[in-house]
């Protein structure tokens, strides 16, 4: 019987089993296909990343160093309003090697994880969870004292024991143009329908596009997608798209599982990323929860909200700005436009000493 079984072994899921591992627990993981794949997250991710990687994934994963970001509340072509540090405010990296990398370094750590892995069916007990797993070579079942469903947004484990669903899941979309770009500037637009679209330079490896809205949206994300191509004059090739899952539940633990990542809502309400949320998390999880005592999981609820509750909170009032009339946006952005020292993954910081510092020298 292994300790923790881990269903995804994406940043959250792979995270947890390193850290686990590493901590002496016998983990077992499991990843439907390849790790990595299918790409269906933006790499735009705050310099904190690198806390959470083995020795030279900077090296190896950055595209690119982003100082700010150009609002716009049209399309390209609108007006920008800049908002910037000095310093290096976020990191472009290689997405799928992101994945890799922390998937091995699970593995070095000694967890067991296996690619091409399906988790078909879960059966929670009173002392231990059973798992029916099909890969290469026919189903077999796995037996774990705990399941942590690391599994996204639309999360198997979370749905069949019956756990609380997130608030919200929006649907997003992006592409790529290969033709290299170096700016050190995002560009959000505030024009898909109560979230925004953007385009992220990505140093040699070219430009991402994504957008993301809710999926009840009359006219689609990919309309909205292309008009903002077009609008930008490009084409693009590597169409992905997946669920961003906005608003954790009041409860992510049953007797003897755990969420974690997507599948627990753990991401930023007013970007949909949820990298550094769930990696977090995670970290939380491994401190807190004992796989020989089902009472701990009520210690790791207490755990990742005390961390992050109030950021998500936070976060939500944020996004709010985005169903703003127009004329409002446009004069909350000009009023508030310049020099910034909030911290992406922290709307807190928005009342930050950094932050006040930043608008009194403007």
């Amino acid at each position: 019987m292994y300790d923790f079984a881990v269903v995804g072994a994406g940043p959250a899921g792979s995270r947890f089993a390193r850290r686990a591992a590493e901590a002496g627990h016998d983990v077992v993981a499991f990843e439907r296909g390849e790790v990595g794949k299918p790409l269906a997250c933006s790499g735009h991710v705050s310099r904190d990343l690198w806390t959470f990687t083995p020795e030279g994934a900077r090296e190896e994963l950055l595209q690119n160093e982003v100082y700010g970001a150009r609002f716009h509340v049209g399309g390209p072509g609108s007006d920008a309003h800049p908002f910037y540090k000095r310093e290096v405010v976020s990191n472009v990296v290689d997405r799928v090697g992101l994945d890799r990398l922390l998937a091995d370094a699970a593995r070095e750590a000694g967890a067991d994880l296996r690619e091409h892995h399906t988790v078909t069916g879960i059966e929670e007990h009173d002392d231990r969870v059973e798992l029916a797993v099909k890969g290469p070579d026919g189903t077999a079942a796995v037996t774990a004292k705990m399941v942590a469903g690391c599994d996204g947004p639309t999360s198997r484990v979370r749905r069949s024991l019956d756990l609380p669903e997130p608030g919200e899941l929006l649907h997003g979309v992006l592409a790529f143009d290969p033709e290299p770009d170096h700016g050190d500037r995002v560009d959000v637009h505030l024009t898909a329908p109560r979230f925004f679209a953007w385009r992220i330079p990505r140093g040699e490896a070219g430009v991402e596009y994504g957008l993301a809205a809710p999926p009840d949206e009359d006219r689609g994300t990919r309309a909205l997608f292309d008009e903002l191509t077009a609008g930008y004059d490009v084409d693009t090739e590597q169409f992905c798209s997946g669920a961003i899952p906005i608003g954790p539940p009041g409860r992510v633990t049953s007797h003897r599982a755990l969420l974690i990542g997507d599948a627990a809502g753990q991401t930023k309400p007013f970007t949909g990323g949820g990298i550094l949320y769930g990696m977090t998390s995670a970290d939380h999880a491994v401190e807190t929860v004992d796989p020989d005592d089902p009472a701990t999981l009520a210690d790791y609820e207490s755990a990742w909200r005390d961390d992050l509750a109030t950021e998500i909170r936070m976060g939500h009032w944020l996004r709010r700005a985005y169903s703003l009339p127009r004329v409002v946006q446009r004069a909350g952005l000009s009023l508030f436009s310049g020099e910034i020292g909030v911290h992406m993954d922290r709307p807190t910081s928005l009342f930050s000493t950094e932050q006040l510092r930043a608008m009194l020298s403007r």
